[in-house]
């Protein structure tokens, strides 16, 4: 059994964590943080999950919680996991940061997008970028493992197979990225408030969202190209999902049959992205830690349409942060989580 530690485990994708490692069948929560909820019972911030965890209860973070911990997952606001790790690293085997304090391989970039230098820019080089169906060999068995964000897991999805394949434009590309609003966090904000979001649908972050640099930085060490994307995420009246539609100048005169090929020959043996003629939905990843992924060549423009679907919360946070766990701990990657979508 992994003994397992939370920290930051009141959010959304902390609760999302906590479900997932109920069921998990290695996996023994320890310890579950949330400065915010210290005191309050799992169970009465979040009634889901009082059937698994009817007398856990958030404790504040000290840095001797995860003493006897195998794994710690991070499920903190941005900033607060470059405080802290320097403390952890050792006291833990595994720690998965579900932030993007340690995704970018560039320390110049923190401040440009994400207005603050980064704090602890020596560490680095020694996370792993933890998507597994581009960098899974880099994942296994690794001590220091960075999720990547939900809106870079669809898109890199989506563009990685054709960029890496030569079959488009590697710069220039289009992602136009539809989320629910859980992405927004937990906290209540003006405009994701239920007024706010119901009956709307709206562009935001134009031209200057945080994690432009991470689609570019993902898909080019991927396809070994130089890549560069604008990228315009929308906020969607549903509570979970992300729907990325990317748009590409073809290279030559592929086929959609080409396109769509080569998707299949890059996914045919992961057991978490379906590759099929269907245009993907979020109702049909829900509750799952799949991707779905489609293509379309248009000859007429000689642009190719590439989109992917998938669950913001698990494939684009707690499942895909599962999903590196069991493989820097030796199990089988699709342990303890679910390849089916619920319905309806």
């Amino acid at each position: 059994m992994q003994k397992v530690a939370i920290i930051g485990a009141s959010g959304f994708t902390g609760a999302e964590l906590l479900r997932i490692c109920a069921s998990h069948p290695e996996f023994e929560i320890i310890a579950a943080t949330g400065d915010s909820q210290a005191g309050t019972a799992v169970a009465d911030l979040y009634p889901s999950l009082a059937g698994v965890y009817p007398d856990l209860t958030y404790v504040p973070y000290t840095d001797d919680l995860v003493d006897d911990a195998d794994l710690v997952f991070l499920g903190l606001p941005h900033g607060a996991s470059q405080a802290i790790v320097p403390q952890l690293r050792g006291r833990a085997k595994h720690i998965v940061d579900l932030a993007a304090d340690f995704r970018l391989d560039d320390p110049g970039l923190y401040p440009t997008w994400y207005g603050e230098p980064h704090v602890a820019p020596e560490l680095l080089d020694d996370f792993q970028y933890g998507l597994p169906e581009f960098f899974r060999n880099d994942i296994e068995g690794a001590e220091l493992i960075a999720a990547p964000g939900c809106n870079v897991t669809t898109a890199a999805l989506a563009l990685g197979p054709a960029v890496k394949a030569g079959m488009v434009e590697p710069r220039g590309m289009v992602v136009d990225l539809a989320t629910g609003v859980s992405g927004a966090g937990r906290p209540p904000k003006p405009h994701t408030t239920f007024c706010a979001v119901d009956e709307d649908f709206t562009a935001y972050g134009l031209l200057t969202h945080r994690h432009t640099p991470e689609i570019e930085m993902a898909v080019g060490r991927y396809a070994d190209a130089d890549v560069q994307v604008i990228f315009t995420p929308h906020l969607a009246p549903m509570n979970r999902g992300i729907l990325a539609t990317c748009y590409a100048r073809a290279v030559g005169a592929p086929s959609t049959d080409d396109v769509l090929n080569v998707m299949q020959d890059s996914y045919a043996d992961e057991p978490f992205v379906v590759v099929s003629e269907r245009s993907p939905s979020t109702k049909a990843t829900l509750g799952s830690n799949s991707c779905h992924v489609t293509a379309r060549v248009d000859e007429r423009t000689g642009w190719v349409l590439m989109i992917a679907a998938i669950d913001n919360l698990q494939k684009g946070a707690s499942g895909q942060a599962v999903q590196c766990a069991n493989l820097a701990v030796g199990l089988p990657e699709s342990t303890g989580l679910a390849v089916a979508g619920l319905y309806p």
